[in-house]
């Protein structure tokens, strides 16, 4: 082309991937057409085409080109003069011929082309090759490659809600075409330098939030004196980090100030924000790049544009569905789900008439009442499982309160209350369609909704308080987890209890892992690297990993479980983070905080359980939490007593609905005793056992089991009985669980006793403590409480033979307080009481060996229980007379009244 002809092809200053992808298919369409750059174009721009693929441009610089010589001008990615630096000049240019293909809306300054190809899609490039493939011009897999990636880079790997159709079908053909994904992926996930890590960290700590027509609006400014590459990067990745709906980031590099702005609302329409700042974009992405003004300026003038252009929200009345579908609360779940079915809704109010108005009662979800049926309760009424005191909104609620309802509450449908009249109701489905703008979603046949809806999990970085919180030792262990699991492409979190008790300050180094992929394969891999064991479960899909020094972890792959029937073992199948956090039993539980390197310490909050930890609040995740596993009351209870939380007034009501129903009778007795047995190891028992018999839940025991004003008092009196054993530090372990098991069935006899232990499968062992020895063991009471005092060695006789726990019931059953010190006295002075005399002693005092040998060493004993005897010296002495006497057969005491003869001798 001569000189004086020439076809230039420029795009914006601080041209990205798209800009560049775009120039290069706009090469093709411009055979002889130069490529310039209107400005320094940003570095990995700049390092990636020069010693990669610089081959397969045609560029020339700036400096270089005769603005008289231009011919035509083809613009790419931008119509707006202020952003294609020196070459705007040329627009002056009546003869100039110019050519736009671009993907951002409309603005009143636009540059007019005598040839446009405008529309809006996620990146400017998909427009470029939908032309290529339509003039059937040939394309290598070096250049689908550079065009594949900038329709990635500018639609966040089909993330940003800017994508389109055209743009998944662009790229398919560039896939087509040879394009290398390995090269995209390397290019799109850049690393952040230390220098930019700092960056982050400042805009972090510089943000501002402000409320513009009840929108949350962020505004982040900071200022170095060297340019930072991948400025606009850097802002995504703090949309992401900190959940922002929208950020305006503003930087003063060396003598520029730059403006990036990201939204993921309708709301606010960034590209129209920006363009009051001489910049441009899309709704959801824009820049400004801005001279001659200052930072204060430049925020001025923002916020400026923000009061004038962010849309207010819609309100409860504009998106509420009028009149309400309702239920009464007799009506039963099979007419319920009916009804449902009738107006292809996923959930019904609940209210009855009252003084002539619908009084709201609550509210019964789909997923709650197949659930029902599918557990054989369709005859029950929606009242024994429906959500009761419901949050509610006016007609005049934004859509912050309304997110913050349903969402926060856990509201499958909100209803709309106008001066005490219900209105109208707002489901989740309907919020989900503003927020994520799915206009054509519907709510027919859907999943399970608690499990389907994309909520955002409240996400929080914890590293500081887990460095505070956490002994070395377990932080090194939470991170080689991370990191093993990383190696392997697994996800890895440590989740419940550990995690609940962080934020409650208690200590538990119970470590339960879920971990995203196959649990085993992970526990083998990180033992073999820590030189540990693993007893493996497959059937389950969970391992324990054991180290040398006996420290155990607890591993299970990610998975959710469903109930074939109430109170059935569950069945497992491989799930997400989400839905295994889901399957458990209520929302303090489900806290998990991330592991693996790039996220360890990152904590997730998905059902709103640290709300529930600040309220003090024991809630379930659904209403039927009780039918599918019973059980989980124990556990509500034993929660409750142990952290001082309260019952939530719906879950509350399900149980006394499991009460009602009787679903415990399904329950195998091993199972409730396993329960129960943890609730009696808890510190203090009592206060759970009088929530039990609040629910009517000690007859699951037996129904002969009364709580009373005795059995409290022996309750309490064990707790102080087993505080004092405690201190006197006695190496000896005992159970604790089973002292308060005989004070439980303390009233029952043999018989039902046995009952009782064949309901529960007690083993034989403990079987023999409650069905035998405890009925020796009050008779030894009732001995003592008649007889007392005694002597030392009477005492040591009639205790000896009872097992700790026995012996501890015993002293916590009396009411005589000379019992108690004369158990106390035999714990402290008698119990280990040895005699130092051995058979080789009496042996060298030329006694046969006989039974006789037993019958001096329990005379010896016998005489230092009875503080006769305190050194061996002593003990040889008394053998030597005892021997002396026996041989001459000057004794004539009987067998039990020898060892009394000697005493007095």
């Amino acid at each position: 082309m001569p000189d004086n002809n020439l076809t230039i092809i420029t795009t914006h200053v601080n041209a990205d991937f798209d800009a560049l992808a775009s120039m290069l298919a706009a090469q093709k369409l411009y055979p002889g057409s130069l490529i310039v750059f209107p400005a320094s174009q940003e570095k990995n721009i700049r390092n990636f085409f020069i010693k990669s693929m610089a081959y397969l441009f045609n560029m020339a610089d700036i400096k270089d080109i005769v603005f008289s010589n231009v011919k035509r001008l083809v613009l790419v990615d931008t119509r707006q003069p202020g952003r294609i630096g020196r070459l705007s000049s040329l627009l002056k240019r009546s003869d100039l011929e110019i050519h736009i293909y671009d993907h951002h809306p409309d603005m009143a300054n636009d540059i007019k082309g005598h040839y446009e190809v405008v529309r809006q899609t996620g990146a400017a490039v998909s427009i470029l090759t939908g032309i290529l493939r339509e003039k059937e011009i040939s394309i290598s897999s070096d250049e689908a490659t550079i065009m594949c990636l900038g329709i990635y880079e500018d639609t966040g790997s089909f993330n940003f809600p800017s994508t389109t159709e055209e743009d998944f079908m662009a790229a398919a053909y560039l896939l087509s075409k040879g394009a290398n994904l390995n090269v995209i992926s390397n290019l799109i996930a850049r690393e952040i330098n230390s220098e930019q890590v700092g960056l982050l960290n400042d805009m972090i700590q510089a943000s501002s939030f402000y409320n513009i027509n009840s929108i949350e609006v962020v505004v982040t400014i900071i200022s170095t004196e060297n340019y930072v590459p991948d400025f606009a990067f850097l802002v995504q990745k703090m949309i992401k980090m900190e959940n922002l709906n929208a950020i305006f980031a503003i930087a003063r590099m060396e003598e520029k100030i730059y403006v990036v702005a990201r939204s993921r609302i309708d709301e606010v329409d960034v590209g129209a924000v920006v363009s009051f700042l001489g910049g441009g974009g899309h709704t959801f992405a824009a820049a400004a790049t801005i001279k001659n003004m200052t930072l204060a300026q430049t925020e001025h003038k923002l916020l400026e544009s923000l009061y004038k252009t962010v849309k207010p929200k819609r309100l409860a009345k504009d998106l509420m569905s009028s009149p309400p579908i309702m239920t009464g609360p007799d009506v039963t779940c099979r007419d319920a789900n009916n009804t449902l079915t009738r107006y292809n809704i996923n959930a019904l109010l609940v209210a009855e008439k009252a003084a002539g108005k619908d009084e709201l009662l609550g509210y019964i979800t789909r997923q709650v009442i197949e659930k029902a049926i599918y557990h054989n309760l369709d005859h029950v009424p929606v009242k024994e499982y429906m959500s009761t005191e419901p949050a509610t909104v006016e007609p005049d609620a934004d859509i912050f309160e309304i997110q913050k309802k349903i969402i926060e509450s856990r509201q499958r449908i909100l209803p709309v209350i106008d001066n005490d009249k219900l209105t109208g109701v707002i489901t989740r489905t309907d919020l989900l369609n503003i927020l994520v703008r799915q206009s054509q979603q519907t709510t027919a046949n859907l999943p399970e909704p608690a499990l389907r809806e994309p909520i955002q999990a409240r996400t929080k970085n914890i590293v500081k308080f887990m460095n505070e919180r956490l002994s070395e030792r377990i932080l090194s262990i939470l991170r080689d987890i991370g990191r093993v699991a990383a190696e392997i492409g697994y996800g890895a979190f440590i989740v419940g209890g550990f995690v609940r008790d962080l934020f409650l300050y208690r200590s538990n180094e119970d470590l339960d892992i879920v971990i995203e992929g196959d649990g085993i394969a992970f526990a083998k891999r990180y033992a073999e690297r820590v030189g540990a064991r693993i007893n493996a479960y497959k059937k389950f899909g969970t391992a324990v990993i054991i180290f040398p020094d006996g420290f155990k972890i607890d591993v299970a792959s990610a998975r959710m479980e469903y109930y074939k029937f109430p109170a059935a073992l569950p069945i497992v199948e491989m799930s997400s983070i989400r839905l295994d956090l889901f399957r458990r039993d209520f929302t303090i539980n489900t806290l998990a905080v991330q592991l693996n390197p790039e996220k360890f310490g990152i904590l997730i909050d998905f059902f709103a359980a640290r709300k529930d930890i600040k309220e003090k609040a024991i809630r379930v995740l659904h209403n039927l939490s009780f039918v599918e596993d019973p059980t989980r009351v124990f556990r509500a209870i034993r929660f409750e007593q142990r952290f001082g939380f309260s019952i939530g007034k719906l879950t509350s009501r399900l149980i006394e609905n499991a009460v009602k129903m009787n679903f415990f009778k399904r329950l195998s007795g091993k199972r409730v005793f396993a329960e129960l047995r943890q609730i009696l190891e808890e510190e203090n028992p009592a206060p759970a056992i009088i929530r039990l018999n609040d629910y009517g839940l000690l007859g699951v025991i037996h129904p002969s089991i009364e709580l009373n004003k005795e059995l409290i008092e022996l309750f309490n009196s064990v707790k102080k009985v087993l505080s004092w054993y405690d201190l006197l530090f006695i190496e000896e372990s005992y159970m604790k669980w089973v002292v308060y098991f005989l004070t439980l069935i303390r009233s029952c006899n043999k018989r039902i006793s046995g009952r009782i232990c064949t309901r529960f499968e007690i083993t034989p062992r403990f079987r023999r403590i409650f069905c035998n020895e405890r009925f020796g063991a009050d008779k030894c009471l009732l001995w003592l409480e008649r007889n007392l005092p005694v002597q030392n060695r009477v005492l040591y006789k009639r205790l000896s033979g009872f097992k700790t726990e026995l012996i501890l019931y015993m002293m916590a059953a009396t009411k005589l307080e000379s019992v108690k010190k004369a158990i106390s006295h035999y714990f402290a002075r008698l119990r280990y009481t040895d005699i130092l005399i051995t058979g080789k002693d009496l042996k060298a005092m030329g006694l046969e060996s006989g039974p006789i040998y037993r019958e001096i060493m329990q005379a010896v004993l016998d005489a230092r229980l009875n503080g006769k005897l305190k050194t061996l010296n002593d003990e040889l002495t008394y053998a030597r007379k005892y021997v002396s006497r026996f041989q001459s057969n000057s004794n004539s005491c009987d067998d039990n009244s020898s060892s009394v003869c000697c005493d007095h001798s």
